[in-house]
């Protein structure tokens, strides 16, 4: 009971602020550039805090941070460190800057936009817009993965309610505030995310007689082809594996639509200074908290749910039975935590989904539309977006023998990241870049993720097909991690042997890497 009133009130109290803000923000989201990129005037504190809470969701806590720590134990801390120092560091120092000025002379609001304006070509910018639209939907769709039974430890709701009210509550504030609204409660998010997670990890190992016993008990779990320390070990019992897991998620987000958007909205150029540090930090903390957090799984193994076909514990469970022995007020933190950590990445979500949809198809139809005709649009596709990953997700929930949305959801980071990243990272760095090459990934990249798709859901037995194939296509880990790294090999192969784009444009679009600004001594010597 006391569980009970307490998660309510910080939830009425959560819900409250972000439908105020939401208000608050309407003012800044009545054009095309101020709902969709906030005026490109979002400063460092915002943009970093909305690009760790789109990057870390529910997903990541209860999901991944289960299923990793179940595998690798305490080293699947190494996929957070991965995600702080790869995924955000790494990406705003090579992405950041350039995609700001870039997007800004080419005037792009979105990576498909960017894609058609960079390389003059409108086959280009809808087919990019195609992949997002497929894509993202049931990506959106597993942000509510874990969320049935976090609040199942407090409330008597059915799924399908708890879906509905971050839905509605998440489509208010974003159709009103646009952008802005966005990166706010982002913000207030993820200091949420940030306290969360440290008083959940320091009240799971007070449980656990502290660092240095849980740490020995996990060690005395035996893995395969160890007797014992596998799963304390500094790389755990599968380093390859392991790092495929770091690469996939981390490597991906330099070419996901709604990470690499954050850096079209940022302000100036200190702001990208302080942003990285900042992101950085976040990311150390949120999702080396969370993959830390998970390793500790194992201790828990006599009360998880296994599936009784496979023998195989039910990821998704491994989490919420950590934290079903916590005081009260660490399991009202958690729930607050997870339902911000998935309104914010599904906010970041739909906004990208509704902007790619209006601007870069429906405004390439019906090129007359005013200002206030794409603002409607994108508010009117924010709730179609919302509600079709909605009915997907009770779906999934309500047939569980329907793998097919599951395993949509498993590949949509690779096809996405495999289609996207090598065109978007040498589209700003390279003038040879050719558009043939640029189809060719789209190729690459979604082909591998639909050859992955099929071998799932069909059950192929891949280790017919040989070493090479059989390792690839063993899990749509290893075809993501291909499809990422493939897609830097195709990209300059392809640009080398087709037509290249016109000399005097394409100069025309790098003249804004050359243009001379004025600094103060203190951020560059003489």
């Amino acid at each position: 009971m006391e569980t009970t009133v307490l998660c309510t009130v910080l939830l009425v109290v959560f819900f409250a602020v972000m439908i105020a803000v939401g208000f608050y923000s309407r003012n800044a989201s009545k054009d095309v550039e101020g709902f969709a990129l906030g005026g490109r005037s979002i400063g460092p504190w915002l943009t970093a805090f909305a690009f760790g809470t789109s990057y870390f969701s529910a997903v990541i806590f209860v999901g991944y941070a289960g299923q990793f720590g179940w595998l690798y134990g305490m080293s699947a801390t190494w996929a957070g460190l991965g995600n702080a120092f790869i995924g955000s560091l790494l990406a705003w120092n090579i992405l950041g800057r350039r995609t700001r000025i870039m997007t800004q002379q080419l005037d792009a609001k979105t990576m498909p936009d960017f894609f058609g304006k960079r390389f003059d070509s409108t086959p280009l910018k809808v087919a990019a817009s195609v992949i997002v639209f497929i894509f993202l939907i049931p990506y959106t769709a597993s942000l509510y993965n874990g969320l049935s039974s976090l609040f199942g430890l407090v409330f008597d709701l059915p799924y399908w309610a708890v879906i509905a009210i971050m839905a509605v509550l998440t489509g208010v504030y974003v159709i009103f505030g646009g952008y802005t609204a966005t990166a706010i409660n982002d913000f207030i998010q993820g200091i949420i995310m940030l306290f969360g997670i440290s008083a959940v990890i320091v009240a799971v190992l007070n449980d656990n007689g502290g660092l240095t016993e849980a740490a020995k008990r996990l060690s005395e779990i035996p893995a395969e082809n160890w007797e014992h320390g596998a799963f304390s070990s500094f790389f755990g019992p599968d380093p390859l594996s392991l790092l495929f897991v770091v690469i996939l998620t981390s490597l991906g987000t330099w070419g996901l639509p709604q990470m690499v958007g954050k850096f079209y909205a940022i302000k100036s150029e200190k702001d990208i200074h302080k942003g990285t540090v900042i992101s950085t930090i976040f990311a150390i903390v949120v999702a080396g908290g969370c993959y830390f957090l998970g390793g500790f799984g194992r201790l828990y193994a006599d009360r998880i749910k296994f599936n009784e076909t496979t023998g195989k514990p039910l990821f998704d469970t491994i989490v919420p039975t950590m934290l079903s022995t916590l005081p009260s007020i660490i399991i009202a933190i958690v729930i607050v935590l997870v339902l911000a950590a998935s309104m914010s990445t599904l906010s970041s979500l739909v906004l990208t989904s509704s902007s790619t949809f209006t601007l870069d198809v429906i405004k390439t139809v019906k090129k007359d539309m005013t200002e206030k005709a794409q603002v409607t649009g994108m508010r009117v596709f924010i709730v179609f977006f919302i509600v079709i990953s909605a009915l997907l997700a009770v779906v999934k929930d309500s047939y569980p023998g329907l793998t097919f949305i599951a395993q949509m959801m498993g590949i949509s980071w690779g096809a996405l990241a495999g289609a996207f990243l090598a065109p978007f990272l040498y589209g700003l760095y390279w003038k040879g870049i050719t558009r043939a090459s640029v189809a060719a990934c789209y190729v690459w990249g979604v082909g591998i993720s639909l050859i992955q798709l099929y071998i799932t859901l069909s059950g192929t037995d891949v280790s017919q097909w040989g070493p090479v194939l059989g390792t690839i296509f063993k899990s749509s880990i290893n075809s993501g991690v291909i499809a990422m790294v493939g897609g830097l090999i195709v990209v300059p192969l392809v640009s080398l042997c087709t037509a290249k784009m016109d000399g005097s444009t394409v100069d025309e679009m790098f003249t804004s890497f050359e243009k001379k600004v004025e600094v103060p001594q203190k951020e560059a010597l003489d």
